[in-house]
């Protein structure tokens, strides 16, 4: 017809209003049938357009059978559900009905969601939620999500342990090598002393390992000691969700939280030097959150949380220790293995049991009450972690042992053994041959024990330059070093003796090469003035 039909039809209906005409009137007017005439002054809207049953045998024939497929996938997995081509297949395979694609993507489109919506509405069938009121420091929900860093230059799939208070979505967020029990722990004391207090009705929780021994019928749950202990120290309960996809609503808070956060702080991936530096800026970032707006909430985070902080059940006096104290002995490889992981201890401590404290991302090994080494926590199977210096006592004795070695393949990427130890090493095979050489390097490694690393590094570097190799000539460069670094850190307390403010802060003199003549030495000679007070006191007490 040319015009908009409902404009159309309003034209209509005001002219019969206005003129008084009649319908064959409008009609001759507005060139349209009577019919549609009679269908304006009837109706305020047009009809639906009709749109004719095309008849189709072929797919009427097989209607029975793709119902009876989208029927099953009620039951089956969401993955693992019919296809519009798998349903095609199946009923050229099957049923050798030779029926077109397009035809069964037409029909089985709608027809799948008629079949879940029937399923809905039986008895007892109607999925869907109904919101929940929280109440002020009365609920928390915990979990783990996985999440790749970059750590020390390397790809690092680690755990994000997320704790979230229902009332006001506060949360509190680090990562950790593992989800293990320490982890789950120290995440709980982590959160429970950034919020300042513990939730007074309950915690929500999956099935972790870390918490749960076995689960039982409905909700109980055999509960693994030492987080019994941990809860009834903290003194709050523990409320776990139904195992599988269908208890993930019971906890929807945090599950949507940790992919949230996931993506806003942690896009791109991080690149830290450690996972203390990564948490450092998680907790800024936990501040940084509190300031937005939950949907369809009016105040932020930090606001509610304001409001809820004063219902939080208070913390106990003291805190739980989170680490796990062990006994493995040392190998001949001076390695103890931890879980699936090995990690190196002191050369002497091979053969014995030692004590170790483990911790979320860290692993310390004591001698006694002494502690003798610190390791980041590993968590792939296989992994060890050895550390160049607990074997030199045995490179001592088998030089030949350290080119090929893991230590120092490993201190080699840690950056710890360094070009300047390189150089030492090549000049002093090169001089000394392969097994002195190699014990020279040795004994400049030992010096790393008594001073810094720094001033061992300076060290090298000047004794090369003086064109020897020698480890007593390192060890008294790095010594000069070391003290005028420290002079120059505390230079302003050094108290003046009988001759004058003792000068510090001078630059090292490095020794000269041996084929140059030495330097002018422009110090003053020295003095013994500053002894002869001890003079006195001598004849002091002779005299008493």
């Amino acid at each position: 017809m040319g015009r908009d039909k409902v404009s159309l039809f309003a034209q209509i209906r005001e002219d019969h209003r206005l003129l008084g005409l009649g319908v064959r009137a409008l009609a001759r007017r507005h060139g349209v049938h009577r019919r549609v005439v009679r269908e304006a002054l009837a109706s305020p809207v047009p009809a639906p357009r009709k749109t004719p049953v095309r008849q189709a045998p072929v797919l009427g024939a097989v209607a029975g059978l793709i119902d009876a497929m989208l029927r099953e996938d009620l039951d089956a997995p969401r993955k693992q559900r019919h296809t519009a081509r798998r349903i095609w297949q199946r009923l050229a395979d099957e049923h050798e009905v030779p029926v077109s694609y397009s035809y069964v993507c037409r029909y089985a489109g709608p027809r799948r969601a008629e079949i879940e919506a029937e399923h809905r509405a039986g008895p007892g069938s109607v999925a869907g939620f109904v919101p929940q009121a929280k109440e002020p420091g009365a609920e928390a929900e915990v979990d783990f999500g996985p999440v790749s860093i970059v750590l020390a230059g390397e790809v690092a799939a680690c755990h994000l342990f997320a704790y979230r208070l229902s009332f006001s979505g506060k949360g509190v967020h680090r990562v950790f090598a593992s989800c293990a029990q320490e982890a789950f722990l120290e995440g709980h004391v982590t959160a429970f002393d950034v919020t300042g207090g513990v939730p007074w009705r309950h915690v929500r929780y999956d099935n972790l390992s870390p918490a749960v021994a076995k689960v039982l019928a409905g909700r109980n749950r055999t509960e693994t000691a030492r987080w019994l202990s941990f809860r009834s120290w903290y003194g709050f309960e523990a409320f776990y969700c139904e195992p599988g996809i269908g208890g993930a609503h019971e906890k929807g808070g945090v599950e949507g939280e940790i992919g949230r956060y996931r993506r806003r702080w942690m896009v791109p991936v991080p690149k830290v030097a450690s996972l203390a530096e990564l948490n450092a800026r998680l907790a800024e970032a936990d501040l940084a959150d509190d300031r937005r707006h939950i949907e369809f909430r009016a105040a932020t985070v930090a606001e509610d949380f304001a409001a809820e902080q004063r219902f939080l059940s208070p913390l106990p006096g003291e805190g739980f220790d989170t680490g796990t104290v062990l006994w493995p002995r040392a190998d001949k490889f001076a390695r103890i293995s931890v879980g699936k992981c090995r990690y190196s201890v002191p050369a002497r401590l091979i053969g014995q049991r030692v004590r170790i404290r483990l911790t979320a991302n860290e692993l310390e090994v004591f001698d006694g009450s002494r502690r003798v080494a610190v390791h980041p926590r590993l968590a792939a199977s296989g992994a060890e972690h050895l550390d160049l210096d607990h074997y030199l006592e045995i490179l001592l004795r088998k030089p030949g042992a350290l080119p090929g070695s893991v230590p120092l393949a490993q201190a080699r990427a840690a950056g710890t053994f360094t070009a300047a130890h390189q150089q030492l090493w090549d000049a002093a095979r090169a001089r000394l041959g392969d097994g002195p050489g190699t014990r020279t390097l040795i004994e400049v490694l030992l010096l790393h024990r008594r001073l810094p690393a720094a001033s061992v590094t300076a060290g090298i570097t000047a004794a090369l330059g003086a064109g020897t190799c020698s480890p007593d000539v390192v060890a008294v460069e790095a010594r000069k070093h070391a003290d005028a670094a420290g002079g120059r850190a505390g230079a302003d307390q050094v108290p003046a003796g009988p001759a004058g403010p003792v000068p510090r802060g001078a630059s090292v003199i490095t020794l000269p090469r041996r084929a140059a003549p030495l330097p002018c030495d422009g110090r003053p000679a020295p003095s013994v003035t500053a002894y002869d007070q001890l003079l006195a006191r001598r004849g002091e007490k002779g005299g008493a």
